[in-house]
Order: structure tokens, then C-alpha cells, then sequence
């Protein structure tokens, strides 16, 4: 059932056992699992089929520190959510991703990559996937990895005449949930706000908040305010340690042995291995070369002999006699380190239409960002050369510490913690289960649960969440 307002979906008189907030890949796959156990669910989407440009305004924000993009352009607000955005990059997060790492503070998750293992297959069907090939180590300290690019599901349309047949689950479009009221024990109420005013209250015996990875923060840090405490009783990690995956052109390639494979689109994507990051102390990170055809190859050319040792003008000068097979601009992606300054936090001055106070984003890179990039890069460039695969140039701005230029990605889009998983109040949000620590019946779905964020795109890790999140709620209604 897709109901066009609260008043719709009121008149129904549809009685969940869940009310999911969010219909973004989190909360419709938490949905999905739900009435695959036969509970009746309700989820609500604050936008409507389509996006529009009321709806998009509740997203605006400012960001304090680092440029970053604007809050209303970095996510999608109507049915779907930033599904309807997103390039279908795919992968999952390594086993040792979630592992404790001594070198970085606050590492490691509650769970093991065992406890998502038994999703895969059903996280391959929603997204389209085949499974993911093994890794090929082509040096000592990097393996060639696969990302899947798979053609994008928009959840929205993908699930929409699945979710209108349904009798299980009743989506409610043009409705959010302005605040949560709860006790300090459970949630007794949600408040609606439906076509641009309020809608009186939703009960229901379980919510799971799946609204994004920004808004996540935001509800939750608004309703925590209003109830005194009451929804989020251990609060000290709630809207901290947020994380992005910065992302840079970092250098060039010139490739004289390619004894590596190229994906269809000419790109090969390569991982440290985990004794690698250990030994220098790194977060995860890829590299990433793209050897589609681009000007300045002379100048590449050029600048390597300028900055090379004697024995690499050497290798070029050989080299150059021979046929060059390709070059390639590198770009590097990499893991944010959980730090407690990078956070979601409310505007003192700023509302949107419905009167909950617009985001602002703390966010900053420190000097762990700048040394994953340098130390990285020369790692990828000692390895490349001691094969003979080619050389690397680090770009001049990497190995001078000069600013991050403008007119780069910046980062991926990609919205992790702020509700990060831990076994420790203090410094988590939501349990091993994603329950919010101290409430009976609040759960948190989506990637700001992430205690750590590894080197890949999220959104794979996000569709298997949910299905753990979807079947443990499941048992645990069924044997209450």
C-alpha cells in the first residue's frame, strides 16, 4: 500500500508493529525483511514519488570548516532517497575494516565481517550483483581489487509496485517524523508533519530511524533535546565521528608493463594489504588508476625527469625508446579516522519549514589525512616501480603539503557515523544489533552506524546492515 499523506494512511486504520522512518536502500530493505516474517510495518518518506523543490529545501545546511558540497545537493529528499543519486559503485567492506587497529584511536566494530557474511547473496539480488571476484596481489604490498559498477537501483522505482501490492507495508509519502518522544527507557511517539503541517502522532511498538547519514544525527540529536534525554539517554557519541572519503587526483602514471587487467572502462582499482597499513600505520585506502586518453603526456613525461632520481631518467629515457603502453591519472580514496570533532550538530539560528533546526556539519580533515595521501602515494610508487609496472609522479601540491586544490571531487558523497556502533555507551550510539543503547525499542538503520568506514563505497555495506537489522528485528518480534 502507498499512501499520499498521513491523512490517507490515518483513514486506513493500517496498525504496524514497526514504523520505519526513511525509504531510502536502508529503510525499504528493512521493510522488505520485515514483511518477509509476515509483521506489518509502515514506512514513511518525507518527500514524495518525485523530487521537488519544498521537499529539498528541508536539506540545507551549513558546513563548518573544510569545503565541502552543499547539504542539499550531497543527498535526495523523496522516494528512494540518495538512491536516486548514486553512481552504483559497489563493494564491501574488508573483513579487517572491522577489526580493532592499535595505532587507530577508537578502531574497530562490535561485529565481525562473519555476522554479515550470511547477506551477501540477498544484498547481491537487491543490487543487481554478481559476487565479487577474489583479490589478485600484483606486488608484495598491493592487490588488484574489483568494484562492481553495477546500473544504479533507484529503490523508489525498483520496489515501488512491490511495495503498492503489498498488505504487509504501508509507505506514506509527503510524511516525516519532526521528532521522536520517548521516556529514557523506549519511544512513545513519533510527531508527523504531512503537506506542510503537522499530523498529529504515530505509535507504533518498534521504530528504526533510516533517514540518512547526516539526518540520522539530526532527528535524533532534535528529538534527544526536546524530551530532555529521553530518546538517546547515553548521548556522548551522538552526531560524533562522522566521517567522508576524501578523494583526490593525487598523481600520474606512465604504464610500460601492464601485467595487471583493466576493467571495461580502463580503470584498476589496488588495496594495500592489511601487514602494509600496519607496518606504516595507515587507515585503509585504494588507489585508483584511470587510463582513459588525457592531455599533458609530454609534460608528465617532463616533469618525471625533473623530480626523478638519476636512475629513473634513466628508466625513462630506455623506456621512452620502447612502446609506452598507457597513462593514467591516479586517484587515491581513503579512510577518515574516527575522530570526535567531525560532527553533526544543530543550527542555533537556522529552521526548516517544519521548525526543526537546519545541520550544521563540523568537518575537517587533520594532518592523518594528509599523511595516508603522501605515504600512500610513495608506497603505490616504490611498488610500481621495483615491478617494472611503470612509474608514479606525485603531484606537486601531495608531496608539498600545499592546499587541497579546488575542482576535485572532494569526497564521495559518502555520510558514515555520527550513530556509530560500539559496545560502549561512551563511545557509540547503537549495540551490535543497532539498537539504540538504553532504549528497548529504537533501532538506528543506515551507514551512520559505521563505527569505521574502510576505503570503499558504502552502499553495498548499508543493504547488508539493513537485512541483519531487518531479520534480528523480525526474531525479536516474533518471540516477544
Amino acid at each position: 500500500m502507498i499512501f499520499q499523506d498521513a491523512a490517507a494512511y490515518a483513514a486506513s486504520g493500517f496498525a504496524p508493529k514497526v514504523c520505519v522512518i526513511g525509504a531510502g536502500p536502508a529503510g525499504i530493505t528493512i521493510a522488505r525483511k520485515l514483511a518477509t516474517a509476515g509483521i506489518p510495518v509502515v514506512l514513511l518518506e518525507a518527500g514524495s514519488n518525485e523530487w521537488t523543490e519544498e521537499s529539498q529545501d528541508a536539506y540545507k545546511g551549513v558546513t563548518i570548516g573544510d569545503p565541502y558540497f552543499d547539504l542539499d545537493s550531497t543527498r535526495l529528499r523523496y522516494f528512494g532517497g540518495s538512491s536516486n543519486h548514486w553512481a552504483g559503485w559497489c563493494r564491501i567492506l574488508e573483513s579487517y575494516d572491522f577489526e580493532p587497529k592499535t595505532y587507530i584511536q577508537n578502531s574497530g566494530w562490535p561485529i565481525r565481517r562473519s555476522d554479515i557474511d550470511p547477506y551477501f547473496d540477498e544484498t547481491y539480488d537487491i543490487l543487481g550483483l554478481s559476487p565479487f571476484r577474489p583479490d589478485v596481489p600484483v606486488t608484495d604490498n598491493f592487490r588488484l581489487f574489483q568494484v562492481i559498477k553495477s546500473e544504479p537501483v533507484r529503490f523508489g522505482e525498483k520496489y515501488a509496485a512491490e511495495l503498492e501490492a503489498s498488505k504487509t507495508i504501508a509507505v506514506v509519502l509527503n510524511t516525516e517524523v519532526t521528532e521522536l518522544s520517548g521516556d529514557g527507557r523506549s519511544v512513545t511517539g513519533g510527531k508527523l508533519w504531512s503537506r506542510g503541517q503537522a499530523a498529529g502522532e504515530i505509535h507504533a511498538p518498534y521504530f528504526v530511524v533510516a533517514t540518512g547519514g547526516l539526518e540520522n544525527s539530526r532527528l535524533l540529536l532534535w528529538s534527544n533535546e526536546r524530551s530532555n534525554g529521553g530518546v538517546v539517554p547515553n548521548a556522548a557519541a551522538l552526531g560524533r565521528y562522522w566521517m567522508e572519503h576524501p578523494m583526490y587526483i593525487t598523481g600520474d602514471a606512465l604504464i610500460t608493463n601492464q601485467a595487471f587487467e583493466l576493467d571495461h572502462e580502463g580503470e584498476a582499482f589496488f588495496m594495500p594489504s592489511p601487514e602494509a597499513m600496519a607496518r606504516l600505520q595507515l587507515p585503509n585506502f585504494h588507489v585508483q588508476l584511470e587510463t582513459a586518453p588525457y592531455r599533458g603526456v609530454k609534460a608528465l613525461i617532463a616533469n618525471m625527469t625533473c623530480y626523478a632520481a638519476p636512475e629513473t631518467t634513466e628508466w625513462l629515457s630506455h623506456k621512452l625508446g620502447q612502446r609506452l603502453q598507457c597513462t593514467a591519472r591516479v586517484h587515491m580514496d581513503w579512510e577518515q579516522l574516527p575522530r570526535e570533532h567531525n560532527h553533526v550538530a544543530l543550527s542555533a539560528t537556522e529552521h526548516d519549514a517544519a521548525g526543526v533546526p537546519r545541520i550544521a556539519l563540523h568537518w575537517k580533515k587533520d594532518e592523518s589525512d594528509r599523511r595516508v595521501m603522501l605515504e600512500g602515494m610513495r608506497l603505490f610508487g616504490e611498488e610500481f616501480a621495483r615491478k617494472d609496472l611503470g612509474r608514479i609522479h606525485i603531484s606537486d601540491w601531495v608531496r608539498n603539503g600545499e592546499d587541497y586544490p579546488d575542482g576535485m571531487e572532494l569526497a564521495g558523497n559518502h555520510h558514515m557515523g555520527g550513530t556509530r556502533m560500539s559496545d560502549d555507551p561512551k563511545l557509540g550510539v547503537v549495540d551490535r544489533d543497532c539498537k539504540v543503547h538504553g532504549m528497548s525499542n529504537l533501532y538506528v538503520g543506515g551507514s551512520s552506524v559505521f563505527a569505521t568506514s574502510g576505503q570503499c563505497t558504502p552502499t553495498t555495506t548499508i543493504v547488508t546492515l539493513a537485512l541483519r537489522l531487518g531479520e534480528h528485528l523480525s526474531r525479536t518480534i516474533s518471540n516477544s
